[in-house]
């Protein structure tokens, strides 16, 4: 399903197409597969995060001070719009993370925040976003990747409960209350490069 089908679910999404050009996406991917990364952390009872290979395993890349500061930059130009949408209001949003998801990467069923159970800083996350930087296909292409879907779950009985998958499209953005669960299924073939940051 693309990003303007998701007006057919009953998940709550803001999808922006072209929020970041094609060029600006091909130009940070190719930065991101020049710097150094580390393995992304996962948060557990305690704030400093650890890294659980059972539950993400995805490389955090390093990019310049330059490229974080446009995409934040371009984050809060639309940050009006985003608390239009979610009738919520907003003061800030984090420092972006830099996603690089290799063959047989994910991140399982999660929620980033607002949820009540742990006290912890990221509960003030309010609103998800998360910036495609690689097109998502479904049999292997060159300059695409395969897996790596961004599934949205709704667990309950009758018309409360579900699962949409949301494709890739290279400079889309998608927002999300943090509350609700999401996960990255295992990419099959390619790299998936993306952007995840939150508002508070």
């Amino acid at each position: 399903m693309t990003a303007a089908e998701e007006s057919d679910t009953h998940f709550d999404l803001y999808v922006l197409r072209d929020f970041l050009s094609k060029q600006t996406c091909e130009e940070i991917v190719a930065e991101m597969r020049l710097t150094q990364g580390g393995l992304a952390t996962v948060y557990g009872r305690d704030s400093s995060g650890s890294v659980d290979e059972r539950v993400r395993r995805v490389m955090r890349q390093t990019v310049a001070p330059e490229t974080v500061e446009a995409v934040k930059r371009r984050l809060l130009e639309c940050k009006g719009e985003i608390e239009e949408h979610f009738s919520v209001k907003l003061s800030s949003c984090d420092e972006p993370q830099f996603l690089r998801y290799r063959v047989g990467d994910f991140f399982v069923a999660h929620q980033d925040g607002n949820t009540r159970m742990l006290r912890l800083d990221q509960e003030a996350r309010r609103v998800s976003v998360v910036i495609f930087l690689s097109r998502e296909a479904e049999v292997s292409e060159e300059g695409a990747h395969s897996g790596g879907s961004l599934v949205f779950l709704k667990w309950g009985s009758g018309h409360g409960s579900g699962k949409f998958h949301l494709t890739g499209e290279v400079g889309t953005l998608v927002a999300f209350r943090s509350e609700i669960t999401h996960e990255v299924t295992p990419v099959t073939h390619g790299e998936r490069h993306s952007i995840a940051c939150w508002y508070r």
